[in-house]
């Protein structure tokens, strides 16, 4: 995987350009004025990460307003520096200190960014509201296997999985909802969305597969 540094190379060091990974955390971890400055200066530098990714992502957020966008971005760097500082005893030196920053901030801004996308749109948790899954463009005898797919999903999604299952197999695997905002509406964590999404899809693919069905994209794991 290629490094942060190179993906974005609009994030490479400026402020703070002669410190190395080692100055960093002791700046980091000091007292008084020389930790008040590693703070502002790692603060700007996540600002700017955060501010690049809102830039990066803008086109699908044409409705909001810019202020608002550079508000999302405050607060991106803000929660990030929170969480840099929190977890200074994990950074391991695999990459330089800033790349590892940068990270969080990416994270950071993405996540309030997808929410923000969803927000005031409906998390359909109803099987009976799925899409239509046909490919018009499909021969009859396509459409007709397709189809027949379908409606064993929708019978094993019933017949196998928890209501619990159901409502986040139907969000996250079909209709596409980003994990973290499904977790905010639903007041739970990714971690416990993952391990019930990985427990759908394993029941689901165990009856399909001995009903003699292929198994589908959604039902594949997500690397």
């Amino acid at each position: 995987m290629m490094g942060t540094a190179a993906v974005y190379p609009a994030l490479r060091m400026g402020q703070g350009r002669a410190r190395t990974s080692e100055a960093w955390l002791e700046a980091l971890r000091a007292q008084g004025a020389p930790r008040d400055q590693a703070i502002e200066d790692l603060h700007a530098l996540l600002l700017r990460a955060a501010r690049f990714e809102v830039r990066r992502r803008r086109a699908a957020l044409s409705h909001v307003r810019g202020e608002e966008l550079e508000d999302i971005a405050l607060q991106a760097a803000d929660d990030a520096l929170m969480a840099v500082l929190a977890k200074l005893e994990e950074f391991r030196g695999a990459s330089r200190f800033t790349t590892w920053a940068y990270k969080f901030a990416l994270l950071e801004a993405g996540v309030k960014l997808r929410r923000r996308a969803w927000q005031g749109r409906e998390v359909v948790l109803d099987p009976e509201a799925w899409p239509e899954f046909a490919d018009q463009g499909a021969s009859a005898h396509e459409r007709l296997e397709g189809d027949e797919l379908i409606g064993a999903l929708r019978s094993a999604i019933e017949g196998v999985l928890t209501p619990h299952q159901r409502a986040v197999f139907v969000a996250l695997a079909l209709g596409q909802v980003p994990i973290d905002v499904l977790a905010e509406r639903l007041g739970t964590t990714r971690g416990a969305l993952y391990k019930t999404l990985h427990d759908a899809r394993r029941k689901l693919r165990g009856e399909l597969a001995a009903g003699g069905y292929v198994v589908g994209v959604a039902l594949q794991e997500r690397r």
